[in-house]
């Protein structure tokens, strides 16, 4: 569940960045993957660390 939460906040923050930079659609759209791949790893390893604490 974190993992997908944190995949589309990066998304968003993704799209927002590139669109606050004057981005066209494609700059947009790589933006927010990339950014959304960044953040769901990001909380892949949140969610890892949690498991490990809690189990």
């Amino acid at each position: 569940m974190i993992v997908i939460a944190a995949a589309i906040l990066g998304a968003l923050t993704g799209g927002l960045t590139a669109r606050r930079r004057k981005g066209n659609a494609a700059d947009i759209a790589q933006y927010a993957a990339g950014f959304a791949i960044a953040f769901a790893l990001a909380g892949l390893i949140v969610t890892i660390i949690l498991d490990k604490m809690f189990m």
